[in-house]
């Protein structure tokens, strides 16, 4: 790692209050790649209405037993029909990348196959679409303050409910929410 481009490979990108973008507003996103060429990260806050998993295997012709009323997340704007399941390292398909030293990520119908079998990872959550930055573009963005980057820990991940998760890595970091602000003071 080069110590003038920090890398945020398998951390949480949290958006910081009046970035600007509503479709990031209290995002929490899980950082899966991040290098020179740019970053890519699903969403793991924001729930699609409506949308289970149980359904998603449903369009998909995959047969289940449980109902896997399980909500599916918005992984961000980019490719909003493309599936991926944030999973943890005990389940290892053809297709699956290991992220950093903490998660996997899996896009392939096998790893939803195994969900539905119950032999899939002991920890997983499905997204729809992913966020992309172009090289150098999430650098800016830091700049600007529009993201607070923390490690988070698995348990807020996979554990706490989504409408938490973004108060919950901030004051896991340290940092109360409510002394956030989107205005500047004078010195």
């Amino acid at each position: 790692m080069n110590e003038r481009n920090p890398w945020f490979t398998g951390q949480l990108l949290l958006a910081l209050p009046g970035m600007g973008d509503r479709r990031f507003e209290q995002a929490v996103i899980a950082m899966v790649s991040h290098d020179d060429d740019g970053a890519m990260g699903i969403g793991v806050a924001k729930l699609l209405d409506g949308l289970t998993v149980g359904s998603v295997m449903d369009q998909l012709n995959i047969a289940h037993e449980d109902p896997l009323d399980v909500p599916v997340y918005f992984g961000g704007p980019v490719e909003p029909t493309r599936g991926f399941v944030l999973h943890s390292m005990d389940w290892a398909g053809a297709d699956a990348v290991q992220v950093a030293d903490r998660w996997m990520l899996s896009s392939s119908h096998d790893i939803l196959r195994a969900i539905a079998e119950g032999r899939g990872p002991s920890q997983w959550l499905v997204a729809l679409g992913y966020a992309g930055w172009e090289g150098g573009q999430l650098e800016d963005e830091l700049v600007h303050h529009g993201w607070h980057v923390t490690s988070g820990s698995d348990a807020l991940l996979f554990g706490e409910k989504p409408h938490k998760k973004w108060h919950r890595a901030f004051l896991d970091g340290g940092i109360d929410t409510r002394l956030l602000t989107i205005t500047g003071g004078e010195a």
